[in-house]
């Protein structure tokens, strides 16, 4: 199982990236599909979510910003990152989890918006 992640950059506060997740060895249409992010020291928080029937859920801090969505004929889960703020810098990872299976993760990709 395979979880590649890209899109990342620098970007100014203010502007927009688009994250992409693709997946591999995995039944995708199978799984929930989430983005988190994390910084030095902290633990990683999860950023949004979107169930395999479509269902979204975001954390607060991001709420009217950010969107996720998922394409299953791609097998590949997309972060849409408007209005970007400094504390947004992090690096993102996504992940893929249902019942009965490991949790997968991806290599990250890092995010720097600067002021």
């Amino acid at each position: 199982v395979q979880l590649q992640a890209s899109g990342g950059g620098l970007v100014q506060a203010g502007g927009s990236l688009r994250l992409s997740c693709a997946a591999f060895g995995i039944i995708f249409s199978d799984f929930n599909m989430g983005w988190y992010r994390q910084t030095p020291g902290e633990q990683r928080k999860l950023v949004a979510r979107i169930t395999t029937g479509g269902n979204t859920n975001y954390a607060d801090s991001v709420k009217d910003r950010f969107t996720i969505s998922r394409d299953n004929a791609k097998n590949t889960v997309y972060l849409q990152m408007n209005n970007l703020r400094p504390e947004d810098t992090a690096v993102y990872y996504c992940n893929a989890a249902r019942v009965g299976r490991p949790v997968y993760w991806g290599q990250g990709t890092q995010v720097t918006v600067s002021s």
